[in-house]
């Protein structure tokens, strides 16, 4: 059992909502980021290879829908650093049960969430304050080759974001809606 983690399992199977625990003293507090052998108690088994950091400066901007296809599949942990973002992680596994289903978390800067997302997964979110910054740790390094992505506004998944839809990058709009050929990813 994690010490520094409290890990809780959404209802669709491997995705975690990680919630570190800070160790609070007069100077401020300490609180571990990340720790492997935490993060394997969840399924992470694969190295962290990567970590990224985005800006997203406009309040109600949409960034996704975005995954990466074998043999770049990736598992990310994905934390709001400065601000509020509401982060969604959609199922598009191969025969899995829950497939095209989606949860959806606030992390912000304040709550000290953080999502495990495993391969299989497409992602975004959306900024709920102004100038959101976040922390991306990838197992896999990112290939233009096996990227994929899911249209943001796709009525087969039916996202309900919390704000109205200020931005979205060219990009991101011109993702393909899911079609009735789409039957997910192999892993």
């Amino acid at each position: 059992m994690s010490q520094r983690f409290k890990f809780t399992s959404t209802s669709i199977k491997d995705l975690v909502i990680c919630e570190r625990k800070p160790i609070v003293h007069e100077l401020g507090f300490f609180m571990r980021f990340f720790c492997d052998e935490e993060f394997r108690e969840i399924g992470l088994n694969k190295p962290v290879v990567q970590i990224n950091q985005t800006l997203t400066r406009i309040k109600g901007s949409v960034r996704g829908m975005h995954f990466q296809n074998a043999p770049q599949a990736e598992n990310k942990i994905v934390t709001c650093i400065k601000g509020e973002i509401y982060d969604i992680a959609i199922d598009i596994r191969k025969g899995s049960p829950t497939f095209l289903q989606w949860h959806g978390e606030v992390l912000s800067e304040k709550n000290n969430k953080s999502m495990y997302i495993p391969e299989g997964f497409a992602h975004g979110f959306q900024s709920l304050s102004a100038d959101c910054e976040m922390v991306y740790l990838h197992t896999s390094h990112y290939s233009a080759e096996s990227e994929g992505a899911l249209h943001w506004n796709d009525p087969s998944v039916s996202i309900r974001w919390p704000l109205p839809v200020t931005d979205v990058s060219a990009r991101d709009n011109g993702h393909a809606f899911v079609n009735q050929n789409f039957n997910g990813i192999e892993l």
